[in-house]
């Protein structure tokens, strides 16, 4: 997909209501998560994820990283830039932040187009927020030591072609699973960041595909 074509697709599709919850769910594992019984709303912490889009050869691309495996539960999980929301602090602005943290991504090389629907993470207790941005160059990235393992800049067109959506049986915590992910780049993308990437797809016209 050219990048031109995408930001002008995604721009048109943040003026009207996010797909939100459904298209979530869409690359959701089975059975989802929920909070534990008497947790208090108040006890979330709210983190903010950058997705951002860029060109690489006129085509559109997204920038993910793989954790680092010194990072409990998450260790080696491929997700957003992105973290805790500082007391007091904007989302788009704690996007922005752990993006220069986390890949050395220069704000002001960015633009915001707006935020997607917020993703609720029982089992490490955070909402998580994707806040959605473009590039109108390759940024020039760095991974952070001790955080990121690897920086993926995955095509977008791959994302959108089903042959790369496929579906595994796992479990995680005593809980059987029926996970449907991404495998590109030599990774597995699933859980709340593959549930991130079914929203921003849906904006650009997907409609779901059969996992393999």
């Amino acid at each position: 997909m050219r990048f031109d074509a995408a930001i002008a697709r995604l721009e048109d599709a943040l003026s009207r209501e996010l797909p939100g919850a459904d298209a979530q769910a869409m690359l959701a594992p089975v059975p989802r998560r929920a909070w534990p019984p008497g947790f208090h709303p108040s006890k979330v912490r709210h983190a903010a994820g950058l997705l951002l889009v860029f060109p690489r050869d006129d085509r559109a691309h997204i920038v993910l990283t793989v954790r680092a495996g010194t990072l409990g539960r998450h260790s080696g999980q491929v997700s957003l830039p992105g973290g805790v929301v500082e007391p007091g602090e904007a989302l788009e602005h704690a996007a922005l932040r752990e993006a220069h943290e986390e890949v050395a991504l220069e704000p002001g090389a960015v633009r915001v187009l707006g935020a997607l629907t917020p993703i609720d993470i029982p089992v490490s207790g955070f909402r998580l927020h994707p806040i959605l941005a473009a590039a109108d160059q390759r940024p020039l990235l760095a991974p952070s030591d001790g955080e990121v393992a690897r920086i993926l800049e995955v095509p977008v067109e791959d994302l959108l072609d089903g042959q790369y959506l496929r579906t595994t049986e796992r479990v995680r915590d005593g809980y059987a699973l029926t996970v449907p992910a991404f495998h590109v780049a030599g990774e597995e993308i699933w859980g709340a960041t593959a549930m991130v990437l079914s929203e921003f797809l849906v904006l650009l016209g997907w409609r779901g595909r059969p996992a393999q």
